[in-house]
């Protein structure tokens, strides 16, 4: 099934433009795919980033919106993103950047697109973990800026994924969520003198 991409605002793209047509921007990035790429830069896929601040017990207390990232393609492949953020003043260009989270989540959409059913796809930050997830919610037409995990809604880590969890791996959000609330809750008892 296809995924249906939520759209992304119109001024987040706009910073996104503009970053890219600066040569200034494009140069402070420090990104070397993006520094060596030939021909035309163009941002795809923008996906809302979500981050998950508390994992507890009862489960997850809510996510916020912390700005939406794009892919930026030259040629036939995904050489860097770049991501915005939501200020008072409206949305922002926050950065560019590469690494392996680029072709993961590449990798993670094109897993995604096989699937029998229709997903909205989004990026999940548990920075607790130093992870992110592509997010698959179930309601296709839901408003990508908002809500939280559905019970039934996958959650994809993308590699590198911490230890002991499968990278690209589709897990229900009823699954994985008790295993990561177990590591964050874990972790604190961990670190007390004995």
């Amino acid at each position: 099934m296809p995924l249906h991409v939520p759209p992304a605002p119109a001024p987040a793209l706009r910073t996104v433009l503009t970053a890219l047509a600066s040569p200034t921007a494009v140069r402070e990035a420090r990104t070397p795919s993006l520094l060596r790429s030939q021909g035309p830069a163009t941002p795809e896929l923008p996906l809302p980033v979500h981050v998950l601040d508390d994992l507890t017990p009862a489960g997850v207390s809510a996510t916020r919106l912390a700005g939406w990232r794009f892919l930026i393609r030259c040629g036939d492949r995904a050489v860097a993103a770049a991501e915005t953020r939501l200020t008072p003043d409206g949305w922002a260009f926050s950065h560019f950047f590469e690494g392996p989270y680029i072709t993961s989540t590449e990798r993670a959409l094109r897993q995604a697109e096989t699937m029998p059913q229709s997903y909205q796809p989004r990026l999940l930050s548990v920075p607790s973990l130093y992870m992110l997830t592509l997010w698959l919610h179930g309601d296709s037409t839901a408003d990508g800026a908002s809500g939280h995990p559905a019970a039934t809604d996958l959650l994809v880590p993308l590699a590198p994924a911490p230890p002991g969890i499968a990278a690209h791996r589709p897990h229900r959000v009823a699954e994985l969520l008790p295993v990561l609330t177990h590591r964050v809750t874990a972790a604190p008892l961990l670190s007390q003198p004995v």
